[in-house]
């Protein structure tokens, strides 16, 4: 069995007697305290995340801009320099390598954060298709790590620590500044649907900036906060997972991001197996679904309709925010109707849930 792999900050999920598993070949903390009660810190106060295990691709060259184009399905010639783009990457056939974030310093130079299970093979598929492109790609992954500060006292807490003026941050844009005096790359973004900051750093300055974090942090609640509440925080704020609501055998707009598709752009891969998706009509859908009977409908759960498999969950938990279980479902686009039931089979039994919009939660503004 291969050996799992640490981030910088292993030791300091050791010393507060995290509870770690084995996440994509990484040894991350699943929780501290509790997924509950981690989920409630982030929504209500603040809470700090190791994502240091994410990939990072630096993207470099007079023809970056055209690569990039190509290489995903959104439009990087909409965005300015400092702006960051969120978008899915496919394959010719419409299903999805991975799912991403663009960082755009210029017209020469990007920087790509993608999902840390799929790193090597992101890597390798951008390499592909960086034939007939002027470009050079480096896989970073291993210089950088990545501190996510979530919930509504993240920049309050962070401002503490740097000089750099977060206010002018605005969401999805980037900066670069000192935070308690290493150097840093400053992000609004996040994956819990509360406002927040991801920071870049070397990984040797990692341990200090989490312990400063954390001590100065400390009169408004901050938390560190493992995978679990990672999970559910996204999941009711219904942004998409790798391996759950995205993946090869499933398009963008199957997966409810076709905002993220811009078919008038004038190439990229997968535009045409996506064009012909969208001329035919969507053959399936993903839903948001509100269990009414008792159960908690887990991630490739069978759904069926009368009888008849019709789809599976894609993601499901108990929510701690709206006190419910929930899921979200890749169903038969003729039955993705509004307040209609269908049954999860949860170990044999059909258990009734009904079609509910998402969102399931949306901070207030």
């Amino acid at each position: 069995m291969a050996e799992l792999k640490r981030t910088p900050l292993y030791e300091e999920h050791h010393a507060a007697k995290a509870k770690l598993i084995d996440f994509g070949g990484w040894e991350m903390p699943v929780q501290y305290t509790g997924v509950i009660e981690e989920h409630n810190t982030v929504r209500t106060k603040a809470g700090l995340f190791d994502v240091s295990h994410m990939g990072e691709v630096d993207v470099n060259g007079k023809e970056a801009l055209p690569f990039v184009q190509n290489l995903i399905t959104n439009d990087v010639t909409k965005i300015q320099d400092g702006q960051i783009l969120y978008s899915p990457m496919c394959y010719p056939n419409g299903g999805i390598v991975d799912d991403l974030l663009v960082y755009r310093y210029s017209t020469e130079h990007f920087y790509i954060v993608v999902n840390a299970s799929n790193t090597d093979k992101d890597y390798n598929w951008m390499l592909e298709q960086t034939k007939g492109y002027e470009v050079q790609l480096d896989n970073i992954s291993s210089q950088v790590a990545q501190l996510a500060l979530q919930g509504p006292f993240a920049e309050k807490i962070l401002q503490r620590l740097t000089s750099t003026d977060l206010s002018e941050i605005k969401y999805y844009w980037f900066k670069h500044g000192e935070v308690s005096g290493a150097s840093c790359l400053i992000s609004r973004t996040g994956y819990t649907g509360e406002d927040g900051f991801e920071v870049y750093l070397a990984p040797d300055k990692a341990p200090e900036l989490w312990r400063k974090i954390l001590e100065v942090g400390a009169p408004e609640g901050v938390q560190p906060i493992g995978l679990g509440a990672r999970d559910t925080l996204r999941f009711e704020a219904r942004l998409p997972l790798y391996g759950n609501e995205l993946g090869p055998e499933i398009s963008p707009l199957e997966a409810g991001i076709g905002f993220f598709v811009k078919l008038g752009k004038e190439k990229f891969v997968g535009k045409g197996a996506l064009e012909a998706q969208q001329k035919s009509g969507v053959p399936r859908k993903i839903v948001g679904l509100e269990m009414i009977e008792r159960g908690i409908a887990r991630s490739h759960y069978p759904l069926q309709k009368d009888g008849e498999e019709v789809g599976f969950i894609t993601s499901g938990s108990f929510s701690p925010t709206l006190n419910k279980n929930i899921a979200l479902g890749l169903i038969r686009a003729d039955l993705a109707e509004m307040g209609s039931t269908l049954d999860v089979i949860i170990r044999g039994k059909a258990v009734k849930a009904q079609i509910i919009p998402t969102p399931f939660y949306k901070r207030a503004r």
